[in-house]
This record gives C-alpha cells, structure tokens and sequence, in this order.
C-alpha cells in the first residue's frame, strides 16, 4: 500500500497551531509550507533579493501542512483526529487527502490494528480479531470508527498506565475529550464506579457510547456533547484530558472547581516543545506527583497540594 499525503489548508497566522496538531497525528516528523515572511526571511539568510517567480506569484496568505501517514498505520484515524482538534480551535481550513480512496481508508488499515498490551493490566482489542490471547489481562473491546483513540498513539497508552495506578474501586472518573471513550470504558473494567465523558465532536460521542455498550459498562456511563467541561456539574476522583496542549491550558484555568481534595488529574497529548507552557499554567494548588514520556510525548499526573 501508498502512503497517504494529508494536507491542511488555513490561514498563515494559524500554521503553528495546525502544525502541533498535526505532530500528534505521527512520530516521524510533518512538512509545513509557510511563504508570509518569503523575502524577509531570504534576505537575512542569503543577503539577497532573488526568489524564484512561481514562489513570489504564490498565495502567501495561507499555508500548508503535509502529514504522511506510513501504510501500517490508520489514516480514518488521523483525519478524525485532525478535524475534531481543528475544529475545537476554531480554525478555518481544508483538508484534502492525496493518493487515497478515502472509504476505503476507513476499512483498510483494521488489517494492520492488533490487539495492543498496555501496562500491567490493559489488553486493548479491536473487536474484529477474535483469535487473541488475554494473558490474565483485562480485555477493553474497541470499534474506534472515525473517533480518536485506539491504544496505539503514545498519548493513550501513557493515559492508560498512569490510570491503572490511580483507578480504586468505587471512584467516579470524568474524560474531558473522550474520543472513542478508550479511558473511560478503561476505567469503569478496572473498578470505577461510573464515567462521565464528554467531546466536542458528535462521532466521538457516539463512539464512546458504543464502546461503553461493547463492553458491558454502559450502565455506568454518561457520554455529553459539549466543549471541555461546559456541561460538566459536580466532583470527580479522576480527571483525565488527552487533547492539545492549548485545550490543557484552557481547561486548567478552572479545573480545581470539579476537583475534590483528593482528586487525581492526568493530562496527556501534551508535545515536549509545549511541556513548559502547560506546566506554567496549572493552578498554584496543584502539584505535579508523576510524569511519564514516550518518545516525545509527556502525562503529567497532578492533585491538590
């Protein structure tokens, strides 16, 4: 199978934004075309005015990021991802997908998704592959669709861990961005007495109630449409938020109102280049207890001092 070429198309004063997305949607690096600064930014490295005339003649008040997603990856999975996270922005952009049948882009790259081992305790099973071994783990059943989060990005996968270290018997958890609703079924098998999730993106929310009903624990969830926690009443023994470093930073500001003195907070999707900005803005009352990393990409865990 090709690669597949995903293009961004926005407004040149929202290219770095649109650029940290995109990081997230893969390991290996993403290409960004930016021309609004082309003769101030050559005359400073080559001290001379000489620009090829196809660069001057093109549109310099927009820019493009070029994502490339590798065969044995999920390109469904990026594109959800990519315009749930825009969208939460506020962006104007296009996307525009190079070289592939986007329908059969949703259908193709299950063949290459397996069962996914995580932690201690988690095995993460797409609900097409029936022949898997358990290994005495617990077994989440995930039919991702178009929603964001299967196990297999770093940034669920730290989300998962640090869950199966602070998820006790009978605790309540809300997921700010739920996505395919991956934490919270998670936590509801691993003992939570109920889940509240909650997205901006429709899909996702219907995703993650699906999920919830594949895995028995319907009963025990609340899924809400809605922006970071607009809707959300109440206190939680768990807050988890696997979104942008920009969303953390937002819903930080005033996460303490849903926290109790105990509550443990863990926030993932966060890139290394903007760990110190989301470090910055957590309430004085909140300290850091864990952090973990994988290739890039930091959770952090926090509570109340």
């Amino acid at each position: 199978m090709d690669w597949t070429e995903i293009i961004i198309e926005t407004a040149s004063h929202n290219i770095d934004t649109a650029g940290n997305i995109a990081n997230m949607t893969v390991p290996y690096g993403i290409y960004i075309e930016d021309y609004s600064s082309l003769e101030s930014e050559v005359m400073e490295i080559a001290k001379i005015d000489l620009i090829d005339d196809a660069l001057l003649s093109m549109d310099r008040s927009k820019g493009r990021v070029h994502i490339y997603i590798d065969p044995e990856d999920n390109p469904a999975e990026a594109l959800s991802f990519l315009r749930e996270r825009l969208d939460s922005e506020g962006i104007e952009y296009t996307v525009t997908v190079d070289s592939c049948d986007v329908d059969a882009c949703l259908h193709n790259w299950k063949k290459y998704y397996k069962p996914v081992k995580i932690g201690k305790k988690l095995l993460v099973r797409p609900v097409w592959i029936d022949d898997y071994d358990p290994e005495d783990r617990i077994v989440l059943n995930l039919e991702p669709g178009l929603a964001f989060g299967t196990g297999t990005h770093e940034t669920t996968r730290l989300c998962l861990t640090a869950l199966q270290d602070y998820v006790k018997e009978g605790c309540n958890i809300l997921d700010v961005g739920c996505g395919s609703g991956i934490l919270a079924v998670a936590a509801l098998l691993l003992g939570a007495k109920e889940a509240v999730g909650i997205d901006i993106d429709e899909m996702a929310v219907k995703a993650s109630k699906q999920n919830a009903e594949l895995n028995g624990v319907a009963d025990k969830y609340t899924a809400i449409h809605g922006n970071l926690t607009d809707k959300v009443n109440g206190s939680f023994d768990i807050i988890t938020a696997n979104i942008v470093a920009d969303a953390i930073i937002l819903l930080s500001s005033d996460i303490e109102k849903l926290m109790n003195k105990n509550t443990v907070y863990i926030m993932s999707g966060i890139i290394d280049t903007r760990l110190d900005d989301v470090l910055s803005a957590l309430p004085d009352n909140l300290k850091i207890i864990s952090q973990l990393e994988e290739k890039g990409w930091y959770c952090l865990v926090a509570m109340q001092k």
